[in-house]
Parts: structure tokens; C-alpha cells; sequence
């Protein structure tokens, strides 16, 4: 039997939540309440879709589907969280598919090393995860939305393995249900269709519709375990397809003054295999931007939740997401891809108590970094398996740590009956080195070319960069044991740009 199976199973009626017990004891001796922490964990967010990261951005960037009333979504309770804290510019997706980004997000290492490198793999049972080592500090633990790292079960409520989130009676495995109720026999899935569950949208409300739901268990959870630290993780799947939201949310915005993304037109011969355009895309801004406003108002009722309880002050708040979604750019959508709008999640996080108000951090920053972030932040231990970095400097001053160096790492997702690289990238926060196995190296120049189209591999003025990316890859890849980078296309390619 797999060592997660012998992990306690909560004893939780379905009204109420864990006991603090455990949690209570840790604390008796201590003289200082620790910092809570809650995650907002999103599905497939692009970017541009929030305020404070257009306003981060020119406006040919920021308004990348018109600035029409209708075709611009206003997210003002997740531009509090940053105004009130710092905001992270260039935070990216290990892998920017969801259950590799979140693998390496709970763990701290990079996918290849949990070994989650496609939606269809299940997390290693030797995984430790931040909220593991939470609970061992005395901890509450909860989860609460899309789990998507227990293989095929769908949507599989409450996984046995829990990787130290106690409380997982509203965690289910995959799936992007629009609305769930509780029964006797604990949470479904409420839409049914023929006996089965359903992505139906019909018939949601505010109290149904999955955001407003996992959002109101997420509130439970802490308001049952508000005298001792807690750690909550609210994995929302939206806005995730398909893409539909409940009224009012449904006919907020209107397609019909979106415009064409600057890249909609891009011609195939001029993109790389791993970024052409696809056939068909019917992308859909309207019903996309009602999901995200539903998101930020639910945003707004967890913060004004921890305000009633006193609570606020002491908890580390962050809003972020598994990958973006390309919504049409360079006539693509969803994800899978190391362009902006799919590689690129928003990180934003609030601590009043430790990062300062209005904080703008450019550095290159990975999924991977948060757990050995969030732990050294929480001033706990890491089980020092992580393959990510401490970022808590960049997040108290803007500053670099000392041997700090503004690169990280990303990758496709793999098959394993294949030995064909999707691609894999060095990324600074200015250049992308990408390689594959089916293309020359692209270097992409994010200041002179932001809308990634141009190869600058060529340009003599860019040949020290691709070395040093080249250099900094290969490090990456025998550091990291990554099997990209000893594909034989992919290591010819890296000995000639390195030489």
C-alpha cells in the first residue's frame, strides 16, 4: 500500500470543518500568532485580463481585444490584493499546462521530478508539498476546487491521497464543472445528464455556480479554524473552458465590439512548430471576462470575509494560476505554448506584515519558487527537496539575493512513447531562448518584439545572449535531470550556440 494511503483521513461532518487540535498544541508555546495563508488558484487565466497587470503593460498590450466598455473586464478587489502588496510581473508556468504547473507549484520542483509531465500522470507518492510541511508546523490544512493530480478519476471527489491537505472533502481530481451541491453522502457535481454529471450551466446561481460555491467552502474552512494558523488552497476551475458563467455574469460583456488580437493574423510559415496557428479559433471574450468578474467578485467576498474575522492582517492572501490561455493570439487558444499569454500566470500576493504596499517584482520568477518562497516567508523549514529558489527578498525590497540569477526554466509537456521535444526555454525577463527537436533555436526579444513574432537567433547583436542562455540551459538540464536536454537534436543544438 502507497505511504499517502496511511495519511490520517478527516473525521469532518459535511457543515463543519477540521478540528485545529493538532494545530493548537504546535502553538502553545509560541508568543506570536504565524501567518495563515490562502491561495486563489485559478485554470487557465490570461493575464491581460486583470487591471493591475494592464496597467503594468503599454496599452497595445494591455488591450489586446479592444477598449470598448464591453470588451474590457475591471477586476478591482484582485488589484487590491496588489496595490496592498506586491505584484509579480514575470511569474511563469514550470510547464504552462495544468497538471504539471500545479505539480511543481505544491512541490516545489520541477515536473520531470514529481514526475508530472502530462495531465495523465499522477503526483509521486515521495512528493512533500508545502502544505505537508504546514501541518507538521501545527497547521490546519484545506483544499477546496480542481486537484487535477491524481491521474484519470473524474471528477473523483475527496482523492485519498492527500498530500498533507486534511481537509479535502471538496477537493475533487478533474473536471470543469459549473456547478456542485452537497448531498448526504457529501459533494456532486449538481448538473446531471442522464444520471451523470454534467458541464451544464443552466439553473446556476450564486450559491451553485462552482466559483461561488468552492469560495463559500474556502470561507467556512477558515471561519471553523480561525483561532489557530491555517492553510487554505481554493483551486477554481474557471476560466477554464468551456466558457460559460451564470447570470448576471453571462451578458456583462459583448462580443460583438471585441477586436482581433494585434497577432490574430499571423502567417504559419513565419512561426516555429510548437507556436503555429491552429485551424479553428472561435475564441470567445464575452462569456471569458463574465467568468473572470465572477472570479474577482468572489475575490472580494474571501477578503472582506477575513476583514469581519480580524483576520486579514495575519494572512498571506495570493491570487494566481496554473497557466494562461492564448484567447486568440497569434491565432491559437488555451495553452501548452512558452508565449506570454500562455506561459505567463498572474502572481500577486498581500502580507502586510512582511512585503510592502505597491511592490512591482520584474525578476524572473517560476512556479517552482513558491513553495521555498512561501516557507521562508512563513520563517518554516522546507524539506529541502525543492528545486525552486527563495524568492522572499525579491518580495520584500525588489531586490536580488545575492548569487541570484534572473533566469528560470520551462518546458512542453511529454509523452512517453516519445522521443520528440516539444520544446523546452531559458527565460529572463526580457529574452526566450526556445529549442526543440523539429525547429532551429528561436530567440525571442520581449523589448523589442513584444509580440514574440521575430527570431532574433541570427542578429549579431544577440549572439552573446543566445550563448549564455544556451550555457545557462544546459546547467539547467544536468542540475534538473531533465531529458530534454539530452535529446540528441536538442544537444546538438545547444553545443553549437554555446561554442
Amino acid at each position: 500500500m502507497k505511504r499517502r494511503h496511511f495519511l490520517k483521513s478527516s473525521t469532518v461532518a459535511s457543515g463543519s470543518a477540521l478540528s485545529s487540535t493538532g494545530a493548537a498544541k504546535a502553538l502553545s508555546n509560541d508568543s506570536i500568532r504565524k501567518p495563515n495563508l490562502v491561495i486563489i488558484h485559478c485554470d487557465e487565466l490570461n493575464f491581460r485580463t486583470i487591471g493591475c497587470y494592464r496597467e503594468t503593460l503599454p496599452p497595445e498590450q494591455a488591450y489586446m481585444w479592444g477598449r470598448a466598455k464591453g470588451a474590457v473586464c475591471e477586476t478591482p478587489h484582485i488589484d487590491r490584493i496588489a496595490r496592498e502588496g506586491a505584484i509579480c510581473t514575470k511569474f511563469y508556468a514550470a510547464t504552462p499546462v495544468c497538471s504539471p504547473s500545479r505539480s511543481s507549484f505544491i512541490s516545489g520542483q520541477y515536473p520531470q521530478n514529481t514526475p508530472v509531465t502530462n495531465n495523465s500522470i499522477q503526483l509521486g507518492d515521495e512528493v512533500v508539498s508545502f502544505a505537508e510541511i504546514l501541518g507538521k508546523a501545527g497547521y490546519s490544512t484545506g483544499y477546496g476546487g480542481k486537484w487535477h493530480l491524481d491521474g484519470q478519476g473524474k471528477p473523483q471527489w475527496a482523492p485519498v491521497r492527500k498530500f498533507g491537505f486534511d481537509d479535502n472533502r471538496y477537493m475533487f481530481n478533474r473536471g470543469h464543472w459549473k456547478q456542485f451541491e452537497d448531498t448526504s453522502k457529501g459533494p456532486r457535481v449538481k448538473a446531471r445528464q442522464n444520471g451523470k454529471p454534467s458541464y451544464s450551466v443552466a439553473g446556476a446561481d450564486e450559491k451553485s455556480f462552482a466559483t461561488d460555491f468552492l469560495t463559500s467552502k474556502a470561507m467556512d474552512f477558515i471561519t471553523a479554524n480561525r483561532e489557530n494558523p491555517f492553510c487554505y488552497m481554493l483551486s477554481i476551475p474557471d476560466p477554464h473552458g468551456p466558457d460559460t458563467v451564470r447570470a448576471p455574469y453571462d451578458s456583462m460583456f459583448d462580443d460583438t465590439v471585441v477586436t482581433k488580437p494585434r497577432t490574430y493574423d499571423k502567417k504559419a510559415d513565419m512561426a516555429p512548430s510548437w507556436a503555429k496557428p491552429t485551424p479553428k479559433c472561435h475564441y470567445r471574450m464575452a462569456q471569458y471576462h463574465g467568468m473572470m468578474k465572477c472570479i474577482d467578485d468572489n475575490v472580494g467576498r474571501l477578503f472582506r470575509h477575513l476583514e469581519k474575522l480580524g483576520l486579514i492582517e495575519d494572512t498571506i492572501l495570493i491570487f494566481t494560476a496554473d497557466h494562461g490561455d492564448m484567447r486568440g493570439e497569434h491565432h491559437r487558444q488555451n495553452k501548452g505554448v512558452p508565449l506570454e499569454a500562455s506561459a505567463k500566470v498572474p502572481f500577486v500576493v498581500r502580507y502586510p506584515g512582511a512585503i510592502p504596499r505597491g511592490k512591482q517584482v520584474n525578476q524572473a520568477i517560476n512556479t517552482v519558487d513558491f513553495l521555498p518562497t512561501m516557507l521562508s516567508l512563513m520563517k518554516i523549514k522546507s524539506a529541502g527537496r525543492e528545486d525552486g529558489r527563495d524568492c522572499t527578498k525579491i518580495l520584500k525590497t525588489g531586490k536580488s539575493p545575492k548569487g541570484w540569477r534572473d533566469i528560470t526554466f520551462l518546458r512542453s509537456t511529454s509523452r512517453a512513447d516519445s522521443n520528440q521535444v516539444g520544446w523546452i526555454a531559458a527565460v529572463t525577463p526580457r529574452y526566450k531562448l526556445v529549442l526543440s527537436s523539429s525547429d532551429e533555436p528561436w530567440l525571442l526579444d520581449l523589448k523589442e518584439d513584444p509580440d514574440e513574432l521575430t527570431n532574433f537567433i541570427n542578429d549579431p547583436r544577440c549572439k552573446d545572449i543566445a550563448i549564455s542562455l544556451a550555457r545557462e540551459l544546459m546547467t539547467y538540464g544536468k542540475k534538473f535531470k531533465d531529458p530534454y536536454c539530452a535529446n540528441p537534436v536538442v544537444r546538438s543544438h545547444l553545443s553549437a550556440l554555446s561554442a
